[in-house]
């Protein structure tokens, strides 16, 4: 993912002053990415950032990495974009922490498509109103470490408001299901993982009725999309205020 930040970050007229990283240190980042050299050796240490001159982060990285690139981050006044997922509640707290001294904006899934389908489901489960079940199926890589993924649990996220906005009981969240569960309760709304090959990203909302079903999918097929929405909403952050801000805010 970085290597293409790297390389739509040059190619966009943006300029790489950092690049943080582990196992290609000393090279030029621009040579990596295939861009040629754009005077931005890798290193792998953190605080690189608040004394390069950045304006802002963006980060795909661990949740471990992030929370440490917070502190450096508001350290160095750097805005922070980030799509790292399998967050927990520490790494939630970083960034709660950054937001109150630097703009920062997180998102599980950095796709301008996932967004439009987000708006898409809410609309969806809004109009259709009781009766339908909802179901989250998501697909990725083999090597994909968290699940669901956080696209999966932002989109059930979506369903739960929009029933809430309509007064409807509560959704309960059910992750996998085994054995003998018994009858499907209009409550529950599915959030489903398959892994496998080298699927970039599926997700895929299912609204089932009596009769018919409505299917809302995204499918990535391509890594660039996610660095292009991150580069989009980090030169959208420099200059905010500090916050918490989500692409929606980017697109608004």
């Amino acid at each position: 993912m970085g290597r293409a930040v790297v390389r739509l970050a040059h190619e966009g007229g943006s300029k790489v002053v950092c690049a943080i990283g582990s196992g290609d240190e000393g090279k030029d980042a621009g040579e990596l990415a295939g861009v040629g050299p754009i005077g931005a050796t890798i290193t792998s240490d953190l605080g690189a950032i608040a004394t390069s001159g950045a304006e802002v982060l963006i980060d795909f990285s661990a949740p471990a990495v992030l929370a440490r690139a917070c502190e450096v981050c508001v350290k160095g006044n750097v805005a922070i974009a980030s799509g790292t997922t399998g967050l927990d509640d520490a790494g939630n707290a970083a960034l709660d922490a950054a937001a109150a001294r630097v703009p920062v904006l997180w998102e599980p899934n950095m796709s301008v498509g996932i967004h439009v389908l987000s708006a898409l489901l809410e609309r969806a489960v809004i109009a259709l109103g009781e009766g339908y079940d909802a179901e989250i199926v998501e697909t990725h890589h083999r090597m994909k470490v968290d699940a669901p993924s956080g696209t999966a649990l932002r989109l059930a996220e979506v369903v739960k408001s929009a029933r809430e906005s309509a007064g409807r009981k509560e959704p309960r969240f059910v992750t996998g299901r085994d054995g003998k569960p018994g009858a499907r309760s209009p409550e529950e709304v599915g959030v489903l993982a398959m892994r496998g090959g080298d699927v970039i990203g599926d997700h895929t909302a299912f609204l089932f009725g009596d009769g018919e079903r409505i299917e809302l999918t995204h499918r990535a097929s391509s890594r660039d999309l996610f660095a292009r929405g991150a580069l989009r909403a980090g030169l959208w952050l420099v200059g905010r205020p500090a916050g918490r801000y989500r692409l929606a805010d980017v697109l608004a």
